[in-house]
């Protein structure tokens, strides 16, 4: 054998005589394995920039679609709490309902049949539900049509429970005229799809009112406010008027929600429940109002709206020892389930109206005099005759009176006399005393859109302020702010602050809160009430200006009113506005009532078109309340005549 001898290297690292082939080989082997870890690292890059897509860049897109496909979110509504009256009667409920909505994505081409099924229950056309079933085409981006993929439409609200058992059965029993064993697996999965899924029901409510429109302006009417939560209409029901919109979080409640896994078949898997906060349910609210009593002054002011035709009638009836409110009406009013009898017409007059008082307001006067020791009832003043010039200007009495006393004053309602004890208060007293009884402020009451009136201070007064304001001129009011001051006379001089809410309780009958009366001032002494109150008898006595407001087992006292109607800064000829209040017994008042008319056709004299329809209520009133007669008012006792003034 020849023997081997080492070569010299040569400059590439191999022999020089190493045989080329292996070298080419292993050269070739070299570039494929860099090609291949090029391209397994490439391979590596591709699926890191994919993962850095998918976790990163698409994160948020993509963990909201596993969410939607593995988890569901439950909205519970809360029910919205009932409306009472004072004995529990019903005013305001929510019934159960169900909202129907489909998923036209389930129903391939099928919209025909599935809306013949379905149209009677929901009492809908089947053009018109055909057309809501099928998913509307559009063009991409390329120029393609395509489906919008709409999966959820809402078909029908309000639907009863009942109802929506029948569409279910209906749905469930579908067979579309096909023979389902010669079908194949993925067709059959579809019906079954359609069947159990393409329709689905959503648990709402509607309010109901059982008594239509008896107390209406105070309950309130509701609209329902619509919300998209994750692509579904989710609805609440809000309160706008009355104690529906003064009470909304109260009767409203809080949602609740659950977030929860589920499977393929949509069903709620309970063990992966993540969150669960339960649904707290809105308070009913139990008012003063009686709905007997309140049914009794809207059936009596209804009958006088046909006697004497006004442009409205209010009647309100409060306990003047606690300010509880058993009745307010104001007619025209309202249906709360009716939206199309609520206009501008049938709005809250008690509350949101503001009007000169007339006479009715001298009861501010007197009494504030009384207490300040000013004058004494039996003291005389001189009324002119019916006219009497003050400050560059002339003020009438519907009649010319010569001397009155104070209290022949209130019984023959001069607007000299009470005009004679303004100036001798003094205009700062004056204020005080409206400002206490309440005046120019607003009373509490738990209702939207009550008005504060105008009284306006010392410093804006003009000169003849001090002689027209104690007859009612150059002050506006609201009618429960009138009754207010009314039924501080009634209750010692303690004005109480209305009171319309008696308790908060859960819809099982537990109370939350009670609301106790509350007194807020003792504008007056009781004795100079006494003094008032004297003289409020002899209104209704013959000689006085309202003898039709008397009640034949109880003294009566109270106060007539009729204002001259300011239009556009001017009074308006032969427009006015009518009232009598007053409270019974006189001496332990159980009631007080106010009547306001605006522009009777048929008379305009307070005393004579409200004092009967005062008197019309009051023995109503009394007859259901059970209230004990005046020992002292003897059945078949000759009339009483006011002394002479």
């Amino acid at each position: 054998m020849t023997p081997l001898v080492e070569e010299p290297i040569a400059t590439g690292g191999w022999p020089l005589n190493f045989p080329i082939d292996l070298i080419m080989s292993s050269q070739l082997q070299i570039f494929r394995a860099k090609i291949f870890l090029g391209l397994l690292g490439l391979g590596f890059a591709i699926v890191i920039g994919q993962l850095v897509n998918l976790q990163v860049v698409q994160h948020t897109k993509f963990s909201q679609q596993v969410i939607q496909n593995t988890q569901r979110e439950f909205m519970q509504s809360p029910r919205r709490g009932d409306i009472l009256d004072a004995n529990n009667n019903v005013l305001a409920t929510s019934v159960p309902v169900k909202t129907i909505s489909a998923n036209p994505s389930l129903l391939g081409d099928l919209q025909p049949v599935v809306a013949r099924a379905i149209a009677p229950y929901l009492q809908m056309d089947e053009a018109t539900l055909i057309k809501k079933l099928t998913p509307s085409l559009t063009r991409n981006s390329k120029g393609e049509w395509e489906t919008n993929g709409l999966r959820y439409v809402r078909l029908a609200k309000n639907v009863s429970e009942d109802t929506w058992q029948k569409i279910y059965v209906t749905m469930t029993n579908l067979t579309f005229g096909l023979v389902e064993t010669n079908l194949s697996k993925g067709r059959r999965t579809f019906l079954r799809d359609l069947r159990y899924h393409a329709l689905a029901a959503d648990s709402d409510q509607m309010r109901v009112y059982p008594l239509g429109s008896l107390a209406g302006q105070v309950v309130g009417f509701p609209r329902v406010e619509e919300t998209n939560v994750q692509g579904r209409l989710v609805s609440q029901i809000i309160g706008c008027d009355g104690v529906e919109f003064a009470l909304q979080k109260e009767l409203s409640g809080v949602a609740g929600w659950r977030a929860t896994a589920r499977n393929k078949k949509n069903l709620e898997l309970v063990s992966l429940r993540d969150e669960d906060v339960p649904v707290r349910d809105g308070l009913d609210v139990v008012l003063t109002i009686d709905t007997v009593v309140q049914h009794i002054v809207e059936g009596v002011l209804a009958e006088a709206m046909v006697k004497h035709s006004p442009k409205s009638v209010t009647g309100v009836v409060m306990r003047p020892k606690t300010g509880e409110i058993l009745a307010m009406v104001s007619l025209p009013n309202y249906d709360p389930s009716n939206p199309k009898t609520i206009t501008t017409e049938t709005r809250n007059r008690v509350i949101n109206d503001v009007v000169e008082p007339g006479s009715t307001f001298k009861i501010v006067v007197v009494s504030g005099a009384l207490n300040e020791n000013v004058v004494q009832l039996n003291e005389n003043f001189y009324c002119e005759m019916g006219h009497f010039a003050y400050a560059g200007k002339v003020l009438h009495d519907h009649e010319a009176y010569g001397n009155l006393t104070t209290e022949g004053i209130i019984t023959k309602s001069s607007n000299i006399g009470a005009a004679k004890i303004g100036i001798k208060l003094g205009e700062d007293k004056l204020f005080k005393y409206a400002w206490d009884f309440g005046f120019g402020q607003r009373t509490g009451i738990p209702l939207p859109g009550e008005a504060r009136g105008f009284l306006y201070p010392v410093k804006n007064w003009s000169k003849v302020s001090i002689a027209q304001i104690p007859m009612g001129h150059g002050v506006a009011v609201t009618r429960l702010q009138m009754l207010e001051a009314m039924a501080a006379i009634a209750n010692d001089g303690w004005l109480m602050r209305p009171m319309l809410v008696k308790q908060l309780q859960r819809h099982n009958g537990s109370v939350v809160q009670v609301y106790q009366p509350e007194r807020v001032r003792q504008v007056v002494s009781d004795e100079a009430c006494k003094k008032m109150v004297q003289a409020l008898k002899t209104v209704v006595l013959k000689g006085g200006t309202s003898p039709e407001a008397a009640l034949k087992n109880y003294e009566v006292a109270g106060k007539t009113g009729t204002a001259q109607k300011a239009e556009h800064g001017v009074y308006a000829p032969g427009k006015f506005i009518s009232s009598f209040i007053g409270f019974f017994p006189a001496d332990n008042p159980e009631l007080c009532i106010s009547v306001v008319m605006d522009e009777p056709k048929e008379g305009h004299y307070g005393g004579k078109v409200c004092g009967p329809v005062f008197k019309d209520i009051a023995d109503q009133c009394a007859s259901y309340l059970n209230i004990p007669p005046d020992p002292k008012m003897m059945t078949n006792a000759p009339a009483m005549t006011a002394r002479n003034p």
